[in-house]
């Protein structure tokens, strides 16, 4: 497989242990504070902007959901919500392959017409492991996104030990991701999960030991995060040591947060924009709740040490089992445990 090579100055090399490669890290984030290299430079329409990592591409600090966009029981309400983020300076668009049978991409597709696809930033996500199958699924993408391109693709539920291994093997999923992106088919490259911080770390291991250049990683960011099992703390120092755009995802724990009575929605996107990210993706399943995150990145503001520590101990005694993070401690959330053709 040819790799995505970049400036290799600040990556371990093959023989990086884990040890080592974590000892690289400490220190980079603290107290949830967010870096500067993650602060809004510019707004568009009200919406702060960040920079999405090594890319260098400029994003909106919230981004729509795919998931929630397929469920709607009228398709013309799914294609006002994606239509009135972008007219209202959302540009960073969420999918995958497997939303809703397909439906949330079909769904997408048809609000990028008419010149909307101009104005977005449009990722998706596959399953495929095997070059074959990743390359027959970013096709099936591209046609019901109906675009010529994705500005991102991700691999999707990397939440298996044994993920990382088969994505990078001769024959695997990358092969396939990287001749779409040598073809013009693809920007750039990342991968999202929600299970392990230790995969995610086994993933970023397997790719700096090929001096393969991830440009982003999509995880749980949250009030119920910092507490249990942390991707905050594991591996979000990792992914701004390196400069890889930073994707938070489940601000509300899909709505389980919400259901602990520990936080409000305004508080749980608050605390994820305070982190360094690029942007936190938010499931948006009508207007209003669209007007609401478009209201909290317009009024978004740095929170205090203070703030913060108020927030996680709301949440901490919640959090401690892991029970409103059924994500990482149960199945339910995962698709391709369901479907593991999916993988194929």
């Amino acid at each position: 497989m040819k790799p995505l090579l970049g400036d290799d100055s600040e990556k371990p090399n093959s023989a990086l242990t884990r040890r080592r490669f974590l000892e690289a890290t400490v220190g980079t984030v603290v107290g949830g504070s967010l870096l500067p290299y993650a602060w809004a430079a510019e707004t568009r329409n009200g919406i702060p902007y960040r920079t999405l990592g090594n890319t260098g591409a400029r994003v909106s600090c919230i981004g729509l959901g795919g998931y929630h966009l397929g469920k709607q029981s009228d398709e013309q309400e799914s294609i006002r919500i994606i239509r009135t983020g972008l007219e209202e300076g959302i540009n960073f668009l969420d999918n995958c392959w497997d939303y809703n049978g397909g439906e949330s991409e079909i769904r997408m597709g048809k609000a990028l017409r008419d010149g909307y696809r101009q104005k977005a930033f449009l990722m998706t996500k596959i399953d495929g492991r095997t070059k074959k199958g990743s390359a027959k699924q970013i096709d099936e993408c591209l046609r019901r996104l109906q675009t010529d391109h994705v500005d991102l693709l991700q691999f999707h539920e990397v939440i298996r030990d044994t993920d990382p291994d088969q994505i990078f093997a001769p024959g695997g999923g990358m092969e396939a991701v990287v001749e779409a992106r040598e073809k013009g088919k693809v920007r750039y490259i990342g991968f999202t999960g929600h299970k392990s911080p230790d995969i995610h770390l086994k993933m970023l291991e397997t790719a700096f030991a090929q001096n393969f250049t991830l440009n982003t990683v999509q995880m749980p960011l949250n009030l119920m995060d910092a507490h249990y099992d942390s991707f905050e703390k594991k591996v979000l120092p990792v992914l701004v040591r390196h400069n890889i755009g930073v994707l938070a995802m489940k601000p509300m724990g899909d709505s389980l947060i919400l259901q602990s009575k520990t936080a409000e929605p305004v508080e749980c996107l608050q605390y994820a924009l305070n982190l360094p990210t690029s942007v936190v993706i938010t499931g948006c399943d009508s207007l209003p709740i669209l007007e609401q995150a478009l209201r909290v990145a317009r009024t978004f503001r740095p929170l205090s040490q203070e703030q913060v520590t108020a927030l996680l101990a709301k949440t901490e005694k919640a959090a401690q089992s892991g029970e409103y993070e059924l994500y990482k401690t149960a199945h339910n959330f995962d698709g391709t445990f369901h479907n593991p053709q999916w993988l194929e």
